[in-house]
């Protein structure tokens, strides 16, 4: 991404984002240079870093005033650690990137502050499926910047030689045991040389679960985080379907799945079709030596998917001029061209419906229509698990679930006790 690309069309919105948030601190902002320390989760190095390099110079030369110095931190589960403990210091950011759903975990920790101030225009453009995971106690206290949905990923040379039509994914639960059933290699022996379907279950598996959860109409949390419904039959119902696929019905590998290799596999033709995130869209377009197919999650009760990905948040230790500078970066980055190139660039979804209007998204997705996918799924999407006390009692759900799929604990029981230890842990928090 680079000036060249927005042109004078990005200046002038750069231009007037920041008007838009000097409105609430203008004497600060015009006390000289603000220097922004800006903590963004992704290792040193790599395509990412330079986009967000080019990202931050681009700002700086519209807006002079301004140095933003970007800190990559590692993974999210990095940043988050990182970030609270430079909070404790006077070497801190200003700005970062984390996880939607570490909301709960940064209003409770009294360390961010909400964007209520700001253009409220501004604050209504996003997807209302990206802001369930971004508002609390009526306030907004993180903006949608790399957001994603889970998609289902499938090879159609490999529905071709299974006699199946390439261009029709699952649309069902129904279907997609009876599809990957055909898709399911076995040689003489009974080795599965080729599985029907693949999710990825290490990590943060209550994702992928949510997907199922979701489809089979059943939420996880109340919109307060402070109460989960882990033993709801509903839930004990996905999680058993996803047990079926390896256990009943030998379409999917058994025991624990690995994230990180699952697109590996993919491109390997060991799996015709996978579950992951819609930011893996550049990776397999990049990848993937054969046609494939990017399809919306079949349904289950209804249709849908958990929205993932990281948010900007602005910090309270910052000075006034600091979080009302942090806030034009993020209204910079956020500006309907500059949204729409960055998930162009990255396979993220553009935060906005406007972002989907720019002409260069409209040129994207007449050539590329997978693009387009996540964003029609958008409106079945609902908040991704965001609790308080939230590692601990994701923690909880993640330990059910591998119980559930290693065969260690039936899925009622492991869900009961998923549910048992949630309660414990947010107990403080139900007023």
């Amino acid at each position: 991404m680079t000036v060249s690309k927005f042109g004078r069309r990005g200046f002038v919105a750069g231009g007037l984002a920041l008007a838009g948030t000097a409105k609430l601190a203008a004497p600060a902002l015009a006390q000289g240079q603000t220097r922004l320390n800006f903590y963004y989760p992704v290792a040193v190095g790599g395509p990412i870093t330079k986009l967000i390099d080019t990202m931050c110079a681009d700002f700086e030369r519209e807006n002079p005033s301004i140095k933003v110095q970007p800190i990559y931190t590692g993974s999210y589960q990095d940043t988050i650690a990182k970030t609270l403990t430079a909070l404790k210091s006077n070497d801190f950011p200003h700005f970062a990137i984390l996880l939607s759903t570490d909301m709960f975990t940064l209003i409770d920790e009294d360390v961010i502050v909400p964007f209520d101030d700001s253009d409220q225009a501004w604050i209504k453009s996003f997807y209302p499926a990206f802001m369930e995971n971004s508002q609390a106690e009526g306030k907004t206290w993180g903006i949608p910047f790399q957001r994603s949905t889970i998609v289902q990923y499938w090879n159609k040379e490999l529905f071709k030689e299974a006699g199946l039509n390439p261009d029709v994914p699952p649309k069902t639960w129904a279907d997609q045991i009876e599809i990957a059933t055909k898709l399911t290699k076995r040689d003489a022996s009974g080795n599965t040389s080729q599985w029907g379907m693949q999710i990825p279950s290490s990590g943060f598996p209550y994702w992928l679960f949510q997907a199922l959860t979701t489809q089979n109409d059943v939420r996880l949390m109340n919109p307060e985080g402070t109460r989960t419904f882990f033993d709801d039959p509903k839930v004990v119902e996905a999680l058993q379907y996803w047990m079926d696929l390896s256990m009943k019905h030998k379409v999917h590998p058994t025991g624990i799945v690995e994230w990180g290799t699952t697109p590996r596999d993919f491109f390997e033709r060991k799996v015709a079709i996978m579950w992951t995130t819609t930011g893996n869209l550049t990776n397999v377009r990049t990848n993937a030596k054969f046609d494939f197919g990017v399809g919306m999650m079949p349904f289950g009760r209804r249709g849908g998917s958990p929205t993932g990905g990281g948010n900007f948040y602005v910090f309270k230790k910052a000075s006034a001029a600091e979080r009302a500078a942090a806030t034009a970066f993020a209204k910079f980055v956020t500006q309907p061209d500059r949204a729409a190139q960055w998930g162009i660039d990255t396979g993220y979804v553009a935060v906005t419906p406007a972002a989907f209007e720019t002409q260069r998204m409209k040129d994207y997705v007449a050539g590329f229509p997978a693009a387009a996918v996540a964003r029609d799924q958008l409106p079945l999407a609902w908040a991704e698990l965001s609790t308080h006390d939230n590692q601990r009692v994701t923690k909880a759900l993640n330990d059910g679930l591998q119980a559930g799929l290693t065969g260690t604990k039936p899925a009622q029981v492991a869900m009961a006790e998923a549910q048992r230890e949630a309660q414990r842990l947010l107990r403080p928090f139900q007023r």
